[in-house]
């Protein structure tokens, strides 16, 4: 069998959900590595999560056909592997900055990337080569492209012996393992040459970069006829990952669904009372708000199925789904995220406590499955947490309605015909009109509302 036959070209594979594209996150290997059947070889980001992603053959990596931070479509070109020990056309070459990429990737980095892990899968296993005196373009192969900012690829240095190490006086490239950690030090003009490493290995970690930035003298003040400048940095976004479907999403919600909100003050004393209550009584629960405003959320949706569906515009039909899958909004380092918990109908309070807290912290791990991201019915969410009373959700697309929950503060109330400090939050409701009139959007606020202001209702049929 010939080289050229034997080389294998890993496209990047159907990541599911509808998922088009992926940006490389993170290379676990590099050109000249040895790698088997199904080891993690690259971290790629979709629309919805992180994954990691295995390759399905045996033998030496040829090339890596795309840098981190490189966006790929579906079918693309994703990674090169031939038999081992085959190098290119055959001739035992290395390039000196894939040496140099292991060499830094085999120190580790430490925190690296916000939300995602910094060792590799168990199992993985390389092997260094010894130097080789030519590159290897005529063959096809090349090594991975360095970040934008990152040092400029120097000649091929002649062989040398591996055990020798380089006289002290010589000047070493900073260690930098983190696409991220580069663009950073590059976007606030810090030199990585001037920053001491605090990572195994002489690694520059992302903390020591912020470091540098905290520590950098302040710049002269702007003359006063620039004073309104001051602060602005003028700058362009890619709009892609999380962002370009979180974009696409609420665009498709705002354009396809006539919606309508809907808001109520209520008196939520009681129920964080009854949350109090519970975190004495059985504290091995964990069920706090949030766990048991989804519990009122899915006793609603059961008195007012109408909430819980979708519209097939193709159809012309309304959907009404036969299960409850509650999403709920959470913040992570990588954006707004709504994690699903899939047929919430079926659940206890302390089983929707335990799923809430599984996902949320998976979300902020940024380690998510594709599959938890999708097939929501109804959404809760909780933007009290930001210290804001109430909004105007907008619908998560498909879904027909959502509720939002303000914060929660001592207000005047009348209770008992008396005037007194309650704990007050606001309740806002966004439904699609076209699944219903206002009267089932009422019935079910206010369903909610009387829950939250007496959780003794949810007993009736609990």
């Amino acid at each position: 069998m010939t080289a050229t036959a034997a080389r294998r070209v890993f496209r990047l594979p159907d990541l599911g959900e509808g998922l088009a594209e992926a940006e490389i996150v993170d290379w676990k290997v590099a050109v000249g590595d040895t790698v088997e059947i199904d080891q993690i070889v690259v971290e790629v980001e979709t629309a919805k999560a992180a994954v990691e992603v295995p390759v399905p053959y045996a033998g030496t990596v040829l090339a890596l056909h795309a840098p981190a931070g490189a966006v790929l479509s579906v079918g693309e070109p994703l990674i090169e592997v031939g038999p081992a020990g085959l190098k290119g056309d055959g001739a035992d070459v290395q390039d000196p900055a894939a040496a140099r990429y292991r060499e830094e990737e085999q120190a580790g980095s430490g925190n690296v990337l916000i939300g995602y892990g910094t060792g590799h899968a168990a199992g993985t296993r390389r092997r260094r080569r010894g130097p080789r005196p030519a590159d290897d373009r005529a063959t096809g192969s090349r090594p991975p492209e360095e970040p934008a900012g990152s040092r400029p690829l120097a000649e091929p240095a002649a062989p040398r012996p591996l055990k020798r190490s380089a006289p002290a006086s010589a000047p070493q490239a900073p260690r930098v393992i983190s696409p991220l950690v580069r663009r950073i030090a590059r976007e606030h003009g810090i030199d990585l040459a001037d920053i001491t490493p605090t990572g195994p290995h002489a690694v520059i970690l992302r903390r020591d970069v912020e470091q540098a930035i905290a520590a950098r003298t302040p710049a002269p003040s702007p003359p006063v006829e620039q004073e309104r400048e001051k602060g602005l940095v003028a700058e362009r976004i890619p709009l892609r990952g999380l962002r370009r479907a979180v974009a696409e999403k609420l665009s498709r919600s705002r354009a396809e669904i006539p919606d309508a909100t809907t808001w109520v003050d209520v008196d939520a004393t009681d129920l964080l009372a009854a949350k109090d209550a519970l975190r004495r009584s059985r504290p091995e629960l964990g069920i706090g708000l949030l766990a048991l405003l989804a519990r009122i959320c899915v006793d609603g949706l059961r008195r007012f199925p109408e909430l819980n569906s979708t519209v097939d515009t193709d159809r012309s039909e309304i959907v009404r789904y036969g299960h409850i899958n509650l999403g709920f909004a959470a913040q992570t380092d990588r954006g707004l995220v709504v994690p699903v918990v899939r047929d919430a109908h079926l659940m206890t309070t302390a089983r929707l406590a335990a799923e809430l807290t599984r996902l949320t912290g998976l979300a902020r791990a940024g380690k998510l499955p594709p599959e938890a991201l999708t097939g929501g019915t109804f959404t809760l969410n909780n933007y009290g947490v930001f210290g804001v009373d109430g909004s105007t959700p907008i619908i998560n697309h498909p879904e027909a309605a959502l509720l939002g929950i303000g914060r929660i503060i001592d207000r005047p109330w009348v209770s008992g015909g008396a005037v007194t400090a309650r704990k007050i939050t606001q309740l806002s409701f966004t439904f699609d009109h076209r699944v219903c009139d206002g009267a089932a959007a009422g019935g079910f606020l206010r369903h909610v509302a009387d829950c939250v202001e007496n959780p003794a209702i949810l007993l009736a049929d609990a």
